[in-house]
């Protein structure tokens, strides 16, 4: 579990590295995501030789589950948010329609990217 919670920080911090080193406007942990999906394809393609430095699947939980114990307890990162709202009441009181809008578009256009994301990734597969 050590490891693979080292790992998935390791590549949060590599992730930050590159985004602040390309000066992209991502952010850092997306980056970190696409590493960790590489280090991940990178274990799962290259078994033997990859146990030398990924952690093997299986051994205590794994990579795997490691993120699905952080993903049970996501709900705690929601806790400093929650917090921030009820302190700046005050701005959500004068500002709320504008908020609402722009939570319902960007809500609309996240499902829309995805479901666009969905269908060509599915289209792409079948293909194969």
């Amino acid at each position: 579990m050590i490891v693979s919670l080292t790992l998935i920080l390791l590549a949060q911090l590599l992730g930050e590295v590159a985004a602040r080193a390309a000066g992209l406007p991502v952010p850092g942990p997306v980056f970190g995501m696409a590493l960790l999906l590489a280090f991940l394809v990178l274990r799962d393609r290259t078994q033997p030789a990859s146990t030398r430095w990924l952690p093997p699947p299986l051994v205590d939980g794994g990579l795997e589950g490691t993120a699905k114990g952080m993903l049970a307890h996501l709900s705690i990162l929601f806790v400093p948010a929650g917090v921030g709202i009820v302190g700046k009441l005050d701005v959500l009181a004068s500002h709320g329609v504008a908020l609402a809008i722009v939570l319902t578009l960007s809500v609309t256009l996240t499902l829309a990217a995805t479901v666009l994301t969905f269908v060509a990734v599915s289209k792409l597969l079948d293909r194969r």
